[in-house]
Parts: C-alpha cells; structure tokens; sequence
C-alpha cells in the first residue's frame, strides 16, 4: 500500500475544517483523479501527502512512512519519494530547459555524470530534447508544463502529485500532458491528479476520489466527473 489514510481529520488554528474523517487508501501503480469544487479540500488532502500540512486527527502512511511516528528528519527522504507538479509550472526564468531540469539533481548533490545522464532521459521522455538550451519563457504552456513533469520526475519518484496540471492549458495541450502522465504510470509511478477538467476524467476513465465540504462522497474505480 503506498498510501492509507484512516480517520484523518485537518482543522485551521482559525477553526476551518479542511477535512474530515477521511479513510482510504492507494496502491502502488494506481492512477487517481481527485476532483470537487473549489473549496472541497484537495489542495489541504495533496499538501497532506508531502507533509506540507499535517493531520490535525488520524492515521496516515505515504510511501512507507508512519506520520504518527515521523521525525523532522526523515523529511527529505519523504520528498524525494515524490514528485509535484503544479499548475503555474514554478519553473526558475533563468535557467535553462535542461538547467531547470538538473536543478532537483544538483540540490541532493547527485553525481555531474548522473545527472547529465538522467537530464537526457528525461528531456527524451518528455520530448524536449530540441529545446534543452532555450528557456521556459520561449515555450508554450504546455512545454513547460513538461519541462515541470520532467523535473518532478528526475529523483525517480514513487509517486507524482499533479495539482491541475493542465488547468492553464487549451484541450490539445491537456491531452498531451494526460498521455505524458499514462505513460509515466505505465512505467510503476503512481499518479495523483487534482482537477476541474471534466473532458479529460471522462475521456481516461481511472479511478475518481471527490471531495466535497472536506469530505470523501466518492471513490469510484474507472469512473466519470459527474456524480451518476
């Protein structure tokens, strides 16, 4: 199980409940979609997962590790089992396509000859490999929305988290990001993606969470965005 999740429960100081009673979890290789409203509680539910945010009440393991029992220093091991992607792409304006790649290497000090070697596979991976000199802002959306899913993925993560990552995109570009994602799923990486694009759920039919008021009213396996 990579992910459980057992009567969690998120309060704010100023008493917002975020979440509440949550129960569920995840397996290996799955790919989710998390869907609700705006306000439902995803981005509280994802900042969970990296431990951005912590339950206020319940049970959590992500990727082998026991939440109750976690300690401050096991939390970059818990980071680099995983990888984020956002929607406004956070990609660094000074650096290169591959430099930004390389950047989530050179921070855990990895080898140059390894990280050159990874840069390459992930720039191929994400069809970039033209573009590896030239900077984000010379891109398109969706192009640097896969220099960030190259990025994400240069640690080999166990998980990535997708945070509507084809909410700035038109349709052409959302369904490449989507195959971009399939296709790292079908590799082993298990894939969460928070979304509002109705289309995209309907058309790749993977297991759907919604949440709504901080609660989980759905967990359907290949379902659709609407409610039946």
């Amino acid at each position: 199980m990579l992910i459980e999740m057992q009567h969690v429960f998120k309060t704010y100081k100023n008493g917002v409940v975020a979440l509440s009673d949550i129960t569920l979890s995840i397996d290996k290789g799955e790919f989710v979609y998390l869907i609700g409203p705006s306000g439902a509680g995803k981005s509280t539910w994802l900042k969970l997962l990296y431990r951005e945010e912590l339950p206020t009440k319940g049970k959590m393991m992500v990727n082998g590790f026991d939440f109750s029992r976690f300690k401050r220093r096991h939390l970059h091991r818990l980071r680099r089992s995983i990888g984020v992607v956002f929607q406004d792409y956070r990609l660094i304006d000074r650096l290169t396509v591959e430099e930004n790649i390389a950047f989530a290497l050179e921070v855990i000090e990895a080898p140059a000859r390894e990280i050159r070697r990874r840069v390459q596979e992930l720039l191929y991976l994400v069809g970039l490999k033209v573009h590896a000199k030239r900077f984000p802002r010379e891109l398109s959306g969706g192009e640097q929305q896969r220099i960030a899913i190259a990025r994400a993925l240069a640690n080999k993560p166990q998980l990535i988290i997708a945070d509507e990552p084809t909410g700035n995109l038109d349709y052409e570009n959302s369904l490449q990001i989507l195959k971009l994602l399939e296709e790292i799923n079908l590799q082993g990486t298990t894939v969460i993606m928070a979304t509002h694009d109705r289309d995209i759920v309907n058309r790749f039919r993977r297991r759907v969470l919604e949440l709504s008021g901080g609660r989980l009213v759905r967990d359907e396996a290949k379902g659709v965005y609407d409610r039946p």
